[in-house]
């Protein structure tokens, strides 16, 4: 009885750190929690701050995309990053007619392979301030640091900020962003 006592409240202490190491790892995103067992999809259509994201994504068809395996490193602009952008810009991207070009864009926010924001500071610093990320569609987007923040350069010159890093998904991560970057095809 008494082994199964121990027993018993090993496995509650187990389940009890289980639990606070796996909260510990969720952040909070455009007032929702971001959980580490969900993938990104399934994460950012929880978040206020990403709708316009999250309706680009499915007019992009690339829902399937984002869902699967990955990883994936995902600098996710937020509402407020698209309404940045030239009046009308957001409309014409979501037209059926322009889903190439949407996908474009939106693969220009993703890059393949799980990056934390530990390994792109330690990638910036050995570059001597600066790193090149390829991204899903094939361009650039360089990376650097200005006050210990990350900061990611298109190549016409808009610099987005990372302003919540390291939120771990279940195929990648997410570092929310403040600007739309553009890629340059």
């Amino acid at each position: 009885m008494k082994s199964f006592r121990k027993m018993t409240l090993i496995l509650s202490c187990i389940g009890f750190l289980t639990t606070v190491i796996g909260f510990s790892q969720t952040k909070m995103v455009g007032g929702a929690p971001m959980y580490p067992s969900k993938d990104i999809v399934s994460n950012a259509v929880n978040s206020k701050d990403h709708t316009t994201l999250v309706a680009a994504v499915k007019a992009a068809d690339l829902v399937e995309t984002l869902q699967g395996e990955g990883p994936f490193t995902v600098f996710a602009p937020t509402n407020s990053a698209f309404e940045k952008l030239p009046d009308g810009t957001v409309a014409t991207l979501l037209k059926p007619e322009n889903k190439a070009k949407l996908q474009g864009v939106l693969t220009y926010h993703v890059v393949a392979g799980k990056y934390n924001a530990k390994d792109l500071k330690k990638w910036i610093k050995k570059g001597n301030g600066m790193t090149e990320l390829t991204t899903v569609n094939g361009d650039k987007l360089i990376a650097t640091m200005n006050n210990g923040m990350i900061m990611v350069k298109d190549n016409m010159g808009n610099v987005s900020t990372v302003t919540i890093a390291d939120v771990n998904q279940s195929n990648g991560v997410i570092h929310v962003v403040d600007t739309v970057v553009l890629p340059s095809k």
